[in-house]
């Protein structure tokens, strides 16, 4: 169903912006994984609204209430674990306009157009407050990865604010960097000029879009499930999944075109015993498989849809109209995509290490995968 992701590492999330609340049952998860609470509470940290001058002033504490699936010491069992996050601040009042009127770019009209009716207090499914399920989620495959696979990293931030682009070598970026600004980016000398650019359009009753780059460290070659469900096409289907996104690339990327076979192929070398590659402009994935080399893409973010200004639209009845945005939006919403993304990504990775080892441990002394063993 289109709530359900995953094979095998499986979630189903669930609730709406303005309902009793949100969030996920995980299906899959391998028993005896320490996870604490404050693992999966601080992921929801950073995704939550309220937490900088430059995000919706929405007051969401999103704490995470651990329903099932833990033993008494913290370990996973094995069995479903549910989790759920509370909504405590909702105002549905500022949204009685939207009611029978369509939100440009937004998807009123095409949830009517669907189902025939739709939650329109905050977005319901479609808002971005679906996403808490998601990254509390993420936060427990993490655990499942870093105890299968120590080493693992998944690193994203701000590559660029509309026409503001940051200088980040995915190679060196440090998660201490990304979160010590407020914008989530990896260069300090670019803060100053995204933040005043994210100030001067919410000023103006508008938005702005951009790009979020990631970088995943630690992933062994084998990962990837060729014909239809290549590894860089999970990561894809994840990324175009989350809300405002509208482009996603991998590696060199469209950029790539630019360039002939030759400038562009990356060359093998053995170094410390495994394979290597001199350059990485596959983006660690070839042929749908992981490489053993970082994997690196980026994901495009369309300006926030609700802006402050009167705009064109119909109505329910058909009707043309206007419409002018109310309520607390973030006027971009990349700082808190950064989480988000990272989630997916962490969700891809895991749900395709465990079919590896599915696959792989099927066959007795099977070779491949260095680490799913």
């Amino acid at each position: 169903m289109s709530s359900i992701y995953g094979h095998a590492f499986r979630i189903s999330t669930f609730g709406e912006s303005h309902g009793g609340g949100v969030g996920v049952v995980i299906d899959g998860c391998p028993p005896g994984v320490v996870v604490r609470a404050e693992d999966i509470q601080a992921e929801l940290d950073r995704r939550r609204p309220g937490q900088s001058e430059i995000v919706t002033p929405r007051q969401e504490a999103d704490q995470a209430e651990i329903l099932s699936g833990f033993s008494e010491d913290g370990r996973t069992l094995g069995t479903p674990i549910a989790i759920l996050v509370r909504n405590r601040d909702q105002r549905s009042e500022a949204y009685s306009e939207m009611k029978d009127t369509y939100r440009p770019s937004h998807a009123d009209y095409t949830y009517d157009a669907k189902y025939g009716l739709r939650a329109w207090a905050g977005g319901g499914r479609a808002s971005a407050r679906e996403t808490i399920g998601r990254v509390a989620a993420a936060a427990v495959a993490g655990r499942v990865l870093r105890h299968l696979v120590p080493g693992f990293e998944c690193l994203a931030w701000v590559r660029s604010v509309r026409d503001v682009v940051a200088e980040v070598d995915p190679a060196w970026v440090r998660r201490e960097v990304i979160e010590g600004n407020m914008v989530r980016t990896g260069d300090p000398a670019a803060v100053a000029p995204m933040v005043e650019l994210i100030k001067r359009m919410r000023s103006e009753g508008n938005s702005v879009g951009g790009v979020v780059e990631c970088v995943i460290r630690g992933v062994p070659p084998g990962l990837g499930e060729p014909v239809f469900d290549k590894l860089e096409a999970d990561l894809a289907k994840a990324m175009l999944s989350l809300p405002a996104t509208k482009g996603f690339e991998i590696g060199s990327g469209f950029a790539g075109t630019l360039m002939t076979g030759r400038e562009h192929n990356d060359a093998f070398r053995m170094e410390g015993g495994r394979v290597r590659t001199v350059a990485n402009r596959s983006g660690g994935i070839q042929g749908g498989i992981s490489n053993g080399e970082d994997i690196v893409f980026r994901v495009a973010f369309k300006p926030v849809a609700t802006i402050m200004t009167e705009q064109d639209t119909v109505n329910r009845a058909g009707e043309n109209t206007t419409l002018k945005g109310r309520g607390r939006h973030d006027p971009c919403v990349l700082p808190r995509a950064v989480p988000m993304v990272e989630a997916m990504a962490t969700l891809v990775i895991c749900d395709h290490l465990l079919r590896q080892r599915a696959q792989r441990g099927a066959v007795e002394g099977a070779e491949g995968c260095e680490g799913c063993d």
